[in-house]
């Protein structure tokens, strides 16, 4: 080199050994140029890679652009200078090739970067980070150039010319690093078609900004200046939207699962077996040998490539972490010697860069890793929710929907936790293995000491992860049965509150609660040993090996401060993989079962899509050729069914119960699986379902379902569903909300919706599941008409309609009879009535329980037809029932039985009418506006209360916090006493009888390290006693007043809502906030004792400290504010995922059915990345305060060095090692106490969530001391309202006026009224559902009023229009409280014709009901309902519309039970049909709110101007 240069490379005495260092010419004009040159052309490749990648096009010309190309131009100018005067020199001095290379490669480069800036320029690049560090990289080279230009013009003779090029050239390269840390203007064109409103500001910030999280300073400044608020935050980036990543996890799963196919097939091969059913071939597989195809190879696929580089990037902070203690090493020398100052500065700075690279690259990882996390949680939320619309129908039975959603919530959180820290698998071993290797090079031998204690540490912390993954799984387990139960009772906490049953199902979710807690109990103290041997295992190391060094050689090992030291911080190095590697374990162990229960759910079998063939060249719109078809493997519903269905014609379809009508349906749909036979539809399907399905939407809507609006097509199809007098009575209209499950809808208005959603759709082919048995008779005399009939709506349309009535039978097209699964008969009604075959039993079975369907047919010769096939009609109603004139016994009994029968128009449309005002009352002035049933959750906006803290606190015990606080106190005190102790040892001379004293030393180094272990093991234990103290009793307070609160609560409050605070934010204040505590307490007295050292060894650190906290304390104000705010906003966002997907899996064969399944998905893709929009900006709150408080720290490490270096004269080597060891921890403990402080705030509001429900509105006391009513009361069932009325909250109108009656013993009365007349409101003022505004209502002469709620409750027996059963035994569903003997039991069941089918089950009253009773027909859990009645037997009873939904066998059923049982009690019966209590001793007749009439029938009749003769007039009874 020297010939190249003309000089040495490099001269030790020159840059080293010397009191003013510098570097030799020939390395300044070398590698100073020729290093930040090389680094652009190499590192131009991923510039070209970002630019071309890149999705914006065309920066237009700039001021930034512009001066970017006239500087380097400029620069360009000044090479060419220096080159010719290196070619062409002034004087004689000789030109080494030096001179020609340098200005030539700058040239070069410089004309190489120009040409990369033009390019990055028309691609849409605004900001390069391969551009910026080059000019980052010529700045520092030029700059130490420019320091030897400056320094040679005072000691040497200069050049003129050369040095004014070579003072002008650094100016000018600053300013162009400058020019580079602004983004440029932003470009012209987008190549992505969705460009957003209020974009990410990120896409368009320089690449300095981006490095720093500059961009994000506004959001903060606005977050500490006002809470923020939804409308605030910016829109996620590209490459985050679920639209981005969706389709690239999509792409992958389908190959995981082409592959799995592939070797399924293979394996199958040879193992072809005889299908039980039809005899086909089929694969068979023994259960237990299952596989399933996973979802982590689809998972790195996708997202791999972020995920590698981000390991890649993690290797530099981990290797720069052996830097510091090195650089320490140099320190304490340096202050046991007589080196120059300025090394002593060197190693300070050195120790501030290395910890400031670290903390950027570190940064940059963690982002990387949490957006991966992110893109990870969008994938499998789609992943889920697609997957539950293709579920078959047995995998949906064998989970529950609480279940699947869990999957959701939980599972897919735990997996995404997890992400950020997997990399500690290896990256823990790796900075173990490297700090051993220094301590071996420090200590020799004795350092296998240490590692021996920690393999010694490896089994027990194996067996507390195989433990934790048992205890993990349990949890799972409760926690699913919990909110599976608590869903249950949501769903139905109506007939919860009629029967009075709270108090048992509040003790069966306490009962799983408490064997949660115990489980979590066994965690908590799992976790306890943990902290004990992770807190243990550094200095329990460090100890081992100190201990070792001294004492295996005691005359040459002298444990002086650099080793003490050094080691130390090693050790301190070791402690953050050790202590966080067990934690790691069990986020893999806990989402390792998380995978598992995705991947299990992922392989769940599906609907087969070829079930159905969609042949246009077919004739007919439905053909089914040959069919079997099953619900489940080998249970055969439907056998042998050849069908044709003709084009535009209408096709009723009846049957007994049983005999597979809607199975029928659903094997058109493809919903069955088809076993063999062909099924082809042809053009589009439109489908209303037994149990209609309604949105948590406006009625609007729901019928229009996605089409545009049309309003006078709207018109017709509301006006033919006869909707609009339902309309008029709502204060919105059509855009009144309906809650979740149509809660505020009768049953026949949510069949109507359905109709009305169908007939919109203008499908096709229609398919109606009897949806006219839930409206009265002239409404569906009305709909037939205007919609399925000649004349209808649909009148040119395919229909095929289920139904029961017989009067809309003349005017179909075909006849298809159903029994026992096969179609026994098929023709037109005239065919089939001559046949007398099974549609003429099926006639007879339905006229015995159906006279009024009789009446309806309006063509003599139709019914002269009718009764030559079945007889005289007469005969057989008089045959059914021979006592019809012996007393108001059979008639009350004809009379209850028939009432319960049909789901009808007006059940519930006061109810609407009072939730829809009470709705809007209730958000009046809000931004939910008045049209809104469901309520906006609350989003506190202030900092957590303090007095949130206290009430969790006080709820765990003021004890176990101080406790707490003291011990982890004291473990810090022993700890800090230790190392000063470490310090004093190591600062003591050889041969000062420190030999003799070693014993000494390594005692009370000993006795400090046992008393930290066992404060913090102490600690631990009183902490997890506390936490969960304090988590069981806010659950339990939580859950009394939720099912304490009035039903208008949960009519404007979703479940789903509800049930993520019973899950979510229950789960966090199980586990996630004694995490959060125990973490921010060990960050707390780890700043604090840090900040202790260090002013202890060096007093003058106090004033460089104060500035250095105020400015720690603004960061961290600004920090908390935003991010508290930022997560509740994401907790409020998340709700409607979660409601949304739980929807969907209810109405999943309604949404295949319109072929709308694109729609929900994109709906609850658009969901997950509204969410998202909250959680992206928490995600960089972190990182923004990060490399902040980091670089505060890395101040400290700085100053606490430099301080150390100033006084050397005064300080022990020892306290130089202790003071800067402590400073070396100060940026991870100053970054985790503001962490943990936000965590610990953020996470409180669960707390927060859960005590805003703990403090809800109350009913009335379930039991009232002093007031309890006698054992047999009532014991005659007399009913008096005297002058009573009500409204359903204060503000609002009466619903009931001045109500006046007295309903006497045994007396059977029916209550009738046109719609809003208030005929609901009764019976809910009966049970104090609803509570009275003036009067009062006596029951055998105690005013109800004053009883307690389950008093009056539990004495009034009901059955309810809708069966609701809950999961649990067939003897919880009958006897929650367990109150009646077997006999008893047995008995109910005989009486409600259930016996002998209960008796068929194997484990009988034991036997299992699945959720919402689904392994049960509705005509059973009917049959349950009245079992219920029965057990009571009380002397009032109430019918609500009890049978509506069953079929004519079943009513018959419950008519001759409550003919018999009830025949002494009082019956009421809201009654909406006039022919069902024609037989009744009185009617009452409600009119807006108060009695117009009430009388016998009869008399009411003989008045032609009464209302009831006007009503009965309508209805074609007169």
């Amino acid at each position: 080199m020297d010939e190249f240069c003309g000089s040495v490379f490099w001269d030790p005495d020159v840059t080293w050994n010397t009191n003013n260092p510098d570097l030799t010419p020939c390395f300044e004009k070398t590698v100073l140029v020729w290093f930040p040159c090389g680094f652009l052309w190499f590192a131009s490749v991923l510039d070209v890679y970002y630019t071309f990648t890149n999705r914006s096009r065309q920066i237009p010309r700039s001021p930034l652009n512009v001066s970017k190309i006239m500087v380097t131009l400029l620069l360009i100018v000044l090479e060419l200078l220096m080159l010719k005067d290196a070619v062409f020199p002034s004087d004689d001095r000789y030109i080494y090739p030096v001179d020609l290379a340098s200005p030539v490669i700058k040239i070069a480069t410089y004309i190489f970067y120009i040409t990369l800036l033009i390019y990055s320029l028309r691609k849409g690049v605004q900001s390069s980070g391969v551009q910026f560090m080059f000019w980052l990289l010529i700045v520092v080279c030029q700059g130490i150039r420019f320091r030897t230009v400056i320094e040679n013009r005072f000691n040497e003779p200069i050049e003129v010319l050369p040095y004014v090029l070579e003072v002008t050239y650094f100016p000018l390269v600053l300013g162009m690093l400058l020019i580079n840390c602004w983004a440029d203007v932003r470009p012209k064109y987008s190549m992505d078609s969705h460009t957003s409103d209020k974009p990410c500001p990120e896409i368009y910030s320089s690449y300095l900004s981006r490095q720093l999280f500059s961009w994000f300073s506004t959001m903060t400044w606005q977050g500490y200046r006002k809470p923020l608020e939804y409308a605030d935050l910016w829109d996620l980036n590209p490459d985050e939207k679920s639209r981005q990543v969706v389709p690239l996890f999509d792409k992958y799963w389908s190959k995981e699962l082409n592959k799995s196919n592939l070797k399924r097939m293979k394996k199958a091969e040879g193992q072809a077996a005889y299908g039980k059913i039809n005899g086909a071939v089929q694969i068979t597989k023994k259960k237990e040998e299952q596989e399933y195809t996973s979802i982590l190879p689809a998972l790195f696929s996708a997202f791999g490539d972020s995920f590698i580089f981000g390991s890649l990037i993690k290797l530099i902070p981990d290797s720069l972490a052996f830097v510091s203690p090195q650089i320490l090493d140099l320190l304490i020398a340096f202050s046991s010697s007589n080196q120059e100052l300025w090394k002593g500065i060197a190693y300070a700075l050195l120790l501030f860069l290395s910890a400031f690279i670290s903390t950027m690259v570190t940064v940059q990882y963690s982002h990387r890793m949490y957006v991966t996390g992110m893109k990870v949680r969008t994938a499998l939320i789609s992943a889920i929710y697609r997957k539950a619309l293709l579920l078959s129908n047995a995998a949906k039975r064998e989970s529950s929907t609480g279940e699947i959603v869990n999957l959701m919530s939980v599972d897919v959180q735990k997996i995404m936790d997890l992400i950020p820290f997997v990399n500690m698998v290896w990256s823990a071993p790796f900075q173990i293995a490297v700090a051993l290797y220094f301590l071996w090079g420090i200590l020799g031998p004795s350092s296998l000491a240490g590692l021996g204690v920690m393999v010694l540490l490896l089994p027990a912390n194996a067996f507390i992860a195989a433990k934790a993954r048992k205890l993990q799984i349990m949890q799972m387990k409760k926690k699913d049965l919990r909110v599976k139960l608590m869903n249950e009772i949501l769903s139905g906490i109506k007939v919860l509150k009629l029967y009075a049953w709270e108090p048992s199902f509040e003790n069966q979710i306490m009962k799983i609660r408490k064997d949660e807690i115990e489980i979590l109990k066994k965690a908590a103290y799992l976790n306890a040993a943990t902290s004990f041997l992770w807190t243990c295992a550094p200095f329990l190391v460090a100890l081992s090996t100190f201990g070792t060094y001294v004492l295996i050689d005691p005359e040459n090992n002298k444990l002086d401060a650099g080793t003490a030291f050094v080691s130390l911080s090693l050790f301190n190095v070791m402690s953050m993989p050790l202590t966080f590697l067990p934690m790691i374990i069990v986020f893999i162990v806990q989402a390792g079962v998380s995978i598992k229960r995705l991947n299990k759910y992922m392989n769940n079998s599906e609907i087969d899509p070829d079930a159905v063939t969609h042949d246009e060249r077919e004739p007919d719109p439905i053909v089914i050729e040959h069919g079997t078809f099953s619900w489940e493997p080998e249970t055969v519903v439907l056998r042998d069914i050849n069908l044709r269905i003709k084009p535009g014609s209408l096709v009723a379809i009846v049957g007994g119960v049983g005999s597979g009508k809607s199975s029928l349906l659903a094997a058109i749909l493809g919903e069955l699986d088809k076993i063999s036979g062909r099924v082809n539809t042809k053009g589009s399907l439109a489908y209303v379902a037994q149990q209609a399905w309604i949105q948590n939407a406006t009625l609007r809507n729901n019928i229009l379902f996605g089409k545009p609006f049309d309003p006078t097509k709207y018109d017709k199809v509301v006006e033919a569903c006869a909707l609009k007098p339902d309309f008029e009575i709502l204060p919105a209209g059509d855009k009144t909300e309906i809650g979740e499950k149509g809660i505020n809808l009768s049953g026949g208005q949510k069949q109507r919706v359905a109709t009305a959603r169908a007939v919109y759709n203008n499908a096709e082919v229609y398919m109606f599941d009897d949806p006219l048995s839930a409206v009265d008779s002239h409404v569906g005399k009305h709909i037939f008409e205007k919609v399925l009939g000649p004349k209808g709506l649909l009148r040119k349309k395919t229909r095929v309609l289920v139904t029961h009535g017989i009067q809309y039978l003349p005017n179909v097209d075909n006849i298809i009879v159903l029994k026992d699964g096969q179609i026994s008969e098929e023709g037109t009604y005239k065919e089939l009535l001559a046949r007398k075959g099974a549609f003429a039993e099926f006639l007879r079975q339905h006229i015995e329980t159906a006279e009024d369907d009789i009446s309806e047919l309006e063509d003599e010769s139709l019914l002269q037809d009718l009764k030559d096939v079945v007889g005289d009609i007469e005969k057989i109603k008089k045959k059914r029932r021979p006592s019809e004139t012996a007393g108001s016994e059979s008639e009350a009994g004809m009379s209850d039985a028939n009432v319960a029968r049909r789901r009808v128009l007006g059940r519930t449309l006061s109810e609407i009418d009072r939730r829809s005002s009470q709705a809007s009352i209730r958000s009046r002035g809000s931004q939910v506006g008045e049209n809104k049933l469901i309520e906006k959750e609350k989003s506190e906006t202030e900092s957590v209360k303090l007095a949130v803290y206290l009430d969790y606190f006080r709820s765990g015990g003021w004890l176990f916090a101080f406790a707490t606080f003291f011990l982890y106190l004291m473990c810090q005190a022993f700890a800090v006493g230790a190392n000063l102790w470490l310090s004093d040892w190591s600062s003591r001379p050889p041969g000062n009888g420190t030999e003799s004293n070693t014993g000494l030393f390594l005692g009370v180094y000993g006795g400090l390290g046992v008393g930290q272990g066992f404060a913090i093991l102490a600690g631990s234990f009183v902490m997890a006693i506390g936490t969960l103290k304090s988590a069981s009793n806010l659950h339990w307070k939580m859950l009394q007043r939720v099912l304490k609160a009035p039903l208008s609560f949960f009519d404007v409050t979703p479940s789903g809502r509800v049930v993520n605070r019973f899950a979510k934010d229950v789960d966090i204040c199980d586990s996630t906030l004694p995490f959060n505590f125990r973490l921010w307490l060990n960050s707390f007295f780890g700043v604090a004792s840090t900040i202790f050292v260090i002013s202890y060894s060096t007093p003058i650190f106090t004033a460089v400290f104060v500035p250095v906290a105020i400015l720690y304390y603004f960061v961290q104000r600004f920090y908390v504010s935003t991010s508290r705010q930022l997560r509740r906003l994401e907790s409020v966002t998340r709700s409607p995922i979660y409601s949304h997907f739980e929807e969907t899996l209810t109405g999943s064969s309604t949404i295949r059915a319109y072929s709308e399944q694109d729609r929900f998905i994109l709906d609850s893709e658009n969901k997950t990345d509204y969410n998202q929009i909250a959680y992206y900006p928490s995600i960089i709150a972190n990182r923004w305060l990060q490399v902040r408080l980091e670089t505060v720290g890395n101040s400290i490490i700085f100053f606490a060095a430099l301080f150390a270096v100033m006084a050397r004269e005064t300080l022990d080597p020892g306290v130089v090692g202790l003071s800067v060891s402590y400073a070396l921890q100060i940026t991870i403990a100053l970054n985790m106490l503001v962490r943990w402080t936000s965590d610990v705030e953020t996470n409180v509001v669960a707390v927060e969530r859960v005590k805003e429900y703990s403090e809800i509105p109350q009913e009335a006391d379930w039991e009232v001391a002093g007031r309890k009513p006698s054992k047999t009361w009532p014991e005659r069932g007399e009913v008096k309202f005297d002058h009573y009325q009500t409204r359903y909250r204060p503000g609002l109108d009466l619903v009931l006026r001045n109500v006046t009656c007295t309903i006497n013993p045994g007396e059977k009365v029916g209550i009738v009224g046109r719609t809003g007349a208030g005929k609901s409101s009764l019976t809910l003022a009966l049970f104090r559902i609803v509570e009275a505004a003036g009067g009062s209502i006596t029951i055998d002469g105690e005013n109800i009023s004053r009883l307690g709620l389950h008093d009056v409750r539990g004495r009034i027996t009901i059955i309810p229009q809708d069966p609701v059963l809950f999961c649990g035994t067939l003897r919880i569903n009958l006897d929650p409280f367990e109150q009646a003997s077997d006999e008893v039991i047995w008995h109910a069941l005989e009486l409600a014709h259930l016996k002998t089918f209960v008796k068929t089950l194997p484990a009988g009253l034991e036997h299992e009901i699945a959720e919402g009773g689904e392994n049960l027909s509705v005509g059973q859990r009917q049959l349950v309902c009245l079992a219920r009645a029965v057990l009571r037997k009380t002397k009032i009873l109430v019918l609500d519309e009890a049978t509506a939904a069953v079929d004519l066998e079943t009513d018959d059923l419950i008519q001759q039970t409550i003919r018999k049982e009830f025949k002494d009690s009082t019956v009421i019966t809201i009654a909406h049909r006039l022919n069902t209590i024609m037989d009744s001793d009185k009617v009452m007749v409600l009119d807006k709110g108060e009695i117009r009439e009430f009388d016998s029938p009869a008399k009411l009749l003989e008045n032609k101007d009464s209302i009831f003769s006007s009503m009965a007039r309508d209805a074609g009874l007169q």
